[in-house]
């Protein structure tokens, strides 16, 4: 990706800069050659998929169907990715069903061909829909070669405002939130949760994850967070605490350099 986004500063700083900078920054983007020829051929040419096989036959076709769900890393898994597509959504027993990152999920929701006898790859206004979310995930990657805290911070408001606007449970919507690696990354950042939580039983996580969430922001309802402001809350809180673990880090790395060195 040629694009390379203006990011001079970095946590909050680099967070309102950008914000500032947003409108401009994405229409660059937008309009680089590379991201314009990915875009235009798909749109061109998704309207004659038929089936999950010719999808993922089609390489160039597929680095946008991924990249707009932020899967782009499965470019070279060919058949798992045909069998989440193939398997649907409706079966509970199919693949999209039992991950736990749900962006499978939704990727095979989109396309529509395991569920539907014409798939949603012909519907009217598909190919539009599905090249605004590349565009949008795809300039959080490019944020993220320069800063991988501000793309973080960008998936945010989209991912979570997905999850806490859904009427479901309280509990379902954490474990959808930790089910979203990049979302879990930003909770788990920005509640200070200890080191190796991740290896404990779901719901002693699920626990540790309510209690954080009381504790920080008073409340252990992601329901909150479909508040523009709690939002912006938790970003500055997952920025400054990602600046802090940086720093310290830095400091100690510092620390056992000086005492090597001591000891020539």
């Amino acid at each position: 990706m040629s694009f390379q986004p203006i990011i001079p500063l970095t946590g909050l700083a680099g967070w309102n800069f950008l914000n500032r900078t947003m409108e401009t920054q994405r229409t660059a983007f937008e309009n680089s050659p590379s991201v314009k020829r990915d875009v235009d051929y798909f749109q061109e040419k998704i309207g004659d998929v038929t089936s999950a096989k010719e999808l993922v036959a089609d390489r160039r076709l597929l680095s946008v169907a991924l990249g707009a769900f932020g899967l782009e890393a499965d470019i070279g898994n060919k058949y798992f990715i045909q069998k989440i597509l193939e398997d649907g959504t409706s079966d509970p027993e199919a693949l999209g069903n039992k991950l736990a990152d749900k962006r499978y999920l939704a990727l095979s929701e989109a396309f529509g061909f395991g569920d539907n006898a014409i798939p949603l790859s012909q519907a009217d206004g598909f190919a539009g829909k599905i090249t605004d979310q590349f565009h949008a995930r795809q300039f959080e990657v490019a944020v993220g070669q320069q800063n991988e805290d501000l793309r973080l911070a960008l998936n945010l408001d989209r991912d979570l405002s997905d999850i806490v606007e859904q009427s479901t449970s309280e509990n379902t919507k954490w474990f959808s939130i930790m089910g979203n690696p990049p979302l879990r990354q930003v909770f788990e950042t920005a509640l200070n949760m200890p080191t190796g939580s991740a290896q404990l039983d779901l719901d002693q996580q699920l626990g540790l994850f309510k209690d954080s969430a009381e504790r920080v922001f008073g409340s252990s309802d992601p329901a909150i967070f479909t508040s523009q402001e709690a939002q912006e809350d938790l970003v500055q809180t997952f920025l400054l605490r990602s600046q802090i673990a940086q720093a310290q880090s830095f400091q100690s790395s510092a620390s056992i350099a000086l005492t090597l060195l001591s000891n020539l």
